[in-house]
C-alpha cells in the first residue's frame, strides 16, 4: 500500500527521521494560513500517488503567503499528469505547506528488500532529485549498496561507509548514521516495502532533511499493523484493483488491450511475456490464484470487461487444485451476464478439461479454443 508524501513525513518523525515542518491543506486559504504561519520561503507540493510532481508542475517554491495561496489554487482540483500517472494524470486534491530550507547538496537514500539475498539493502547516491532508474540506467557505480544482515540489523559502521563513499565529511557522516539508522528502523518496525528520500539534502547549516519520502507498505502484514489502515487514499486507489482484493484476487492494471485471467502468478507473468512476444500488450495481471471458486472467477471476469482499452481476452487455466470445468462455468456465466462483445480465447489444461472443454463448447458463446500456450497467445494478438 502507498501512502502520501505527508503521511510518510509523519511517520518517519517518530523514528528520529528529521524532515521538513509543514502542513496538509484542502483549500488555498488553508495553504496561506499555514504560509504565513511558517514565515518565510515555503513549498506547496501536490499530494498524488506518482513521482514526477516537479517536472509535472506540482512543486512550487513560493516567498510569500499570497504566493502559496495562488499556488494551491492552481493545484487543487486539477489534473496533475507525470511519467507515473500516465496520460490522463490524477486530480490533486490536498497539498502540503512546508519551510523552505537553503539546500546545499542533494542526495539518494532508499530501502528495498532484496529478494536474491533476503536482506534490507540500503542504496545510496550521491545524484539526489535523479530518478534513481535512471541513475542505475546511465551510472550503474554511482549507487552505492548494503545489506543489513536481519540478525543483527544496521549497524554503524555501515552507515559510515555509505556516508564516506558519499563524500560526507567526519561531521556529516555521524548525523547520516543517525538518520539511515531511524529510515531503517522505520522500514523493518513497520513492515516497509519501499522507503525512499529523494532527495535527501544537506542544508547550508550542515543539517541532512528529507525533502521527500516514498512509503510503501507491505499489505501482507497488515494483520499486525491495523493502524495502517486508515492511511488509505481510496482516491488514489484503482477500483478494480479494490474490487480484486475483496475477491482474494491479485490484480495490477496495466496499459494494454489484451485482458488476461490466469491461475498462478508465474503462469500469469509468463503469459504477458508471451502475449508481448506475439506482439500484443497486456491489459492486466490477474491471478485468480490455485483456490479460486466460480465466484471468484465470474468476479474476475467482470473486473477485466470494466476496463474499456480491453479489446480482447485470454483466459490461461492450468487445472490442479483449480479444476477446469468450474472455470469453464464462471467465465460461461460471467460472459452471459456481462454481453461480452470482444473476442474470448480460451487455454485450458488439466483436472478435468475434457469437461471443462464441453460446458464451454455448447455454451453457444464466440469462444476461441486453443491447445498450445503460444497457439492462444497469437490467436488472442490477431483476434483484435
Amino acid at each position: 500500500m502507498k501512502i502520501h508524501e505527508y503521511q510518510g513525513k509523519e511517520l518517519l518523525r517518530k523514528f528520529g527521521v528529521s524532515v521538513p515542518e509543514g502542513r496538509i491543506a484542502f483549500t488555498p486559504d488553508e495553504a496561506y494560513s499555514t504560509a504565513k504561519e511558517l514565515g518565510g520561503t515555503v513549498v506547496v507540493k501536490a499530494q498524488i500517488h506518482a513521482g514526477g510532481r516537479g517536472k509535472g508542475g506540482g512543486v512550487k517554491v513560493c516567498k510569500t503567503a499570497d504566493e502559496a495561496r495562488e499556488a494551491a489554487k492552481k493545484m487543487l482540483h486539477w489534473n496533475l499528469v507525470t511519467h507515473q500517472t500516465g496520460p490522463e494524470g490524477k486530480e490533486v486534491k490536498k497539498v502540503l505547506i512546508e519551510k523552505g530550507c537553503e539546500i546545499a547538496k542533494e542526495l539518494y537514500l532508499g530501502m528495498v528488500l532484496d529478494r536474491a539475498t533476503a536482506r534490507v539493502t540500503i542504496m545510496a547516491s550521491r545524484e539526489g532529485g535523479v530518478e534513481i532508474e535512471e541513475v542505475a540506467s546511465k551510472h550503474p557505480e554511482k549507487i552505492f549498496k548494503m545489506a543489513v544482515d536481519p540478525a543483527v540489523g544496521f549497524q554503524g559502521y555501515q552507515g559510515r561507509e555509505l556516508g564516506f563513499g558519499l563524500g560526507l565529511d567526519k561531521e556529516l557522516v555521524g548525523k547520516f548514521v543517525k538518520f539511515v539508522g531511524g529510515l531503517y528502523n522505520a522500514y523493518v518496525s513497520c513492515d516497509c516495502s519501499l522507503a525512499e528520500i529523494n532527495p535527501l539534502v544537506i542544508t547550508k547549516s550542515s543539517d541532512l532533511l528529507a525533502l521527500d519520502a516514498k512509503i510503501n507498505f507491505d499489505d501482507n502484514a497488515f494483520y499486525r499493523h491495523k493502524e495502517f489502515e486508515e492511511l488509505r487514499d481510496l482516491d488514489e486507489e484503482d477500483p478494480s484493483e479494490m474490487e480484486a482484493k475483496k475477491h482474494d484476487l491479485n490484480y495490477i492494471s496495466l496499459n494494454g488491450n489484451i485482458g488476461c485471467m490466469v491461475n498462478g502468478a508465474g503462469l500469469a507473468m509468463a503469459t504477458m511475456d508471451i502475449i508481448k512476444l506475439c506482439g500484443g500488450e497486456p491489459a492486466n495481471f490477474l491471478d485468480v490464484g490455485g483456490g479460486a471458486t466460480k465466484e471468484n472467477v465470474a468476479a474476475a471476469f467482470k473486473i477485466i470487461l470494466r476496463d474499456s482499452k480491453v479489446k480482447a481476452i485470454l483466459i490461461n487455466i492450468f487445472g490442479g487444485i483449480v479444476k477446469c470445468d468450474m472455470v469453464a462455468d464462471g467465465i460461461v456465466s460471467a460472459a452471459r451476464e456481462m454481453h461480452v462483445k470482444v473476442p474470448l480465447v480460451v487455454r485450458l489444461q488439466g483436472t478435468n478439461v475434457d469437461a471443462g472443454r464441453k460446458i464451454l463448447a455448447g455454451s453457444g458463446l464466440n469462444i476461441i479454443a486453443a491447445d498450445g500456450f503460444a497457439e492462444a497467445a497469437e490467436k488472442a494478438v490477431k483476434s483484435i
